[in-house]
């Protein structure tokens, strides 16, 4: 009966212990963060988007931003993901690139539509970029590496000389290892529930990482995602042996006349 007693006191104290922990938890002050987090997301991705338009081509064809934007469509579809919120842009630039910005701006470079050598490949790329949105990858990346008072201060007006760094930041740096290789297998997945093959994602990876007839071309966005043979078998092993049937989202024609626009416009 005693040892009992002794197990209901431990208990009990144990319980009053957590809830005073618990009450020295200043919720309010951790949701206001929280909010303050996003509102600083949501004004951080538009001003940073503003300043590198100004800076940028963008392109406004509609015969390359269609066939693109069916391809982010497919993989948003499948996979649950709300296409309003993403905001897509492609920049003339012959640059090999793409990348996020906060509040869910996607950028696309034409030098990757042009490098890519199918739809599979440039989704691929779309895929990892995705997924480091709806992870919140980005956000993460900024608030560790530049800080979130920084941040404050460039949606207030007075921070505007930072710019170009977040900018030079986000679309020339690498993510951490562990952030690129969630991205990585959840655009695996992207593209699996896509119908669309994630082998390409890996193709893609080998081959510009082993171009050394033009390296300086295709370095935007290999080198700035580090270990680019590693990665490429990750890929490989986890979307080998599933079983999906791919559906190409473009025809042939319609991928060949985007290519040969892109061409155009450069």
């Amino acid at each position: 009966m005693q040892k009992v007693v002794v197990q209901i006191v431990i208990f009990v104290g144990l319980f009053f212990m957590t809830w005073f922990s618990f009450r020295q938890v200043d919720w309010m002050k951790n949701f206001n963060i929280a909010q303050k987090t996003k509102s600083t997301e949501e004004k951080l991705g538009d001003f940073i988007w503003e300043a590198l338009v100004r800076a940028e081509d963008e392109i406004k064809d509609r015969k390359i931003i269609t066939p693109v934007d069916s391809l982010l469509t497919r993989i948003c579809i499948s996979n649950k993901i709300d296409r309003k919120k993403i905001k897509l842009h492609i920049l003339n630039s012959s640059e090999v690139n793409a990348f996020a910005l906060p509040n869910h701006h996607l950028v696309v470079f034409s030098g990757l539509i042009n490098e890519s050598i199918n739809e599979n490949e440039l989704s691929g790329v779309i895929s990892h970029e995705l997924a480091h949105i709806e992870l919140n990858h980005v956000m993460k990346k900024l608030v560790k590496e530049v800080g979130l008072s920084v941040l404050l201060s460039m949606t207030t007006g007075s921070g505007g000389e930072v710019v170009k760094e977040i900018v030079r930041l986000i679309s020339s740096s690498a993510y951490d290892r562990s952030l690129e290789t969630e991205a990585d297998l959840q655009a695996v997945e992207y593209m699996l529930k896509s119908h669309l093959n994630p082998e390409a994602l890996a193709n893609f990876l080998y081959r510009l990482s082993n171009n050394k007839d033009d390296l300086s071309k295709h370095l935007d966005w290999v080198s700035t995602h580090p270990n680019p043979e590693e990665r490429a078998e990750t890929i490989i092993d986890n979307s080998h042996d599933r079983k999906v049937t791919f559906k190409p989202v473009l025809t042939k024609r319609e991928w060949e006349a985007l290519q040969k626009r892109i061409e155009k416009d450069n």
